[in-house]
């Protein structure tokens, strides 16, 4: 009787085991797409991704850079001191994006061109993502907001 009760305890931590496997290879699996790196635009320049691969872009957007063209298209720059990223993007922009100010851009860097698939600006006169931030104060240019 204990030779079966011990088997039987085997069985279950082996089933527990594959269950267990089984459940985190799917998981990372449907994750496969939902993680978006961060990368600032000098980490873009000096190593590009490759064109498959989608990240996260922030900086600030480039004065001068914002040109709205036929349609919905809109093209600027995105720099953060150390380097200029262009951006294409079709869309309708957030109401706060504009030149000099913090942006992440979701999308891919294909031939030279980041093709954003989703922008989003600041919400408001001091609010700015803690990746742009970092990566700003890594290239001396980050400035802290007064008031």
């Amino acid at each position: 009787m204990k030779g079966l009760k011990k088997q039987r305890r085997i069985q279950v931590i082996l089933v527990a085991a594959v269950a267990l496997a089984l459940s985190t290879a799917l998981i990372g699996y449907a994750m496969r797409d939902g993680i978006n790196f961060f990368r600032a635009p000098s980490q873009v320049a000096e190593e590009p991704p490759a064109p498959t691969e989608t990240f996260r872009l922030g900086g600030l957007v480039e004065e001068g850079t914002l040109v709205r063209g036929q349609g919905e298209t809109v093209t600027f720059s995105v720099t953060d001191g150390g380097a200029s990223i262009p951006v294409a993007y079709t869309g309708v922009l957030p109401d706060l994006f504009e030149e000099g100010q913090g942006m992440v851009g979701t999308g891919k860097y294909i031939n030279g061109v980041f093709q954003a698939t989703e922008i989003l600006a600041k919400h408001d006169e001091t609010y700015m993502p803690k990746e742009v931030v970092d990566a700003l104060k890594d290239q001396g240019v980050y400035q802290e907001p007064s008031g």
